[in-house]
């Protein structure tokens, strides 16, 4: 197989495992709303800060997650798309993944701190926002 077809597979591979994981698909439903810090993050997703920290490492490496940092803070958003399948892959995103029983909980308490300012400076001020171009389970 060709350097670059083993790539794609790999990157295929990668974005397969990373939507496997219930929390990477909280927290990726959590930025379709706009970036987040870590700090946030943890607080909404009520899970411990080396594991917000791992699965943050994991989705920037599968290429779903952009960092932006901004003095000691760090701030993740979604990545934009690169490719056709990770644009289908955010619009799945979008429409297919309200089942998973946490998120409904995960977008009251993300609104709250989103609200209230979140907990680092600035936070509020570099949101973004992941358009839906339709739904997943029909052509662009």
């Amino acid at each position: 197989m060709k350097k670059t077809a083993t790539k794609t597979v790999n990157r295929v591979d990668l974005t397969f495992r990373a939507f496997s994981d219930r929390t990477r698909l909280r927290i990726l439903h959590l930025l379709l709303g706009g970036e987040m810090c870590v700090a946030d993050l943890v607080t909404v997703l009520r899970i411990e800060q080396p594991s917000a920290s791992r699965h943050l490492a994991y989705l920037r490496k599968a290429g779903l997650v952009a960092v932006r940092k901004a003095g000691l803070w760090k701030y993740y958003a979604l990545a934009a798309a690169q490719t056709p399948f990770h644009q289908k892959l955010l619009e799945c995103l979008v429409c297919c993944f309200q089942e998973v029983p946490e998120i409904q909980k995960d977008q009251a308490r993300a609104r709250k701190v989103r609200e209230q300012g979140g907990c680092c400076p600035d936070s509020a001020a570099k949101t973004t926002t992941t358009e839906n171009s339709g739904s997943c389970c029909s052509p662009s």
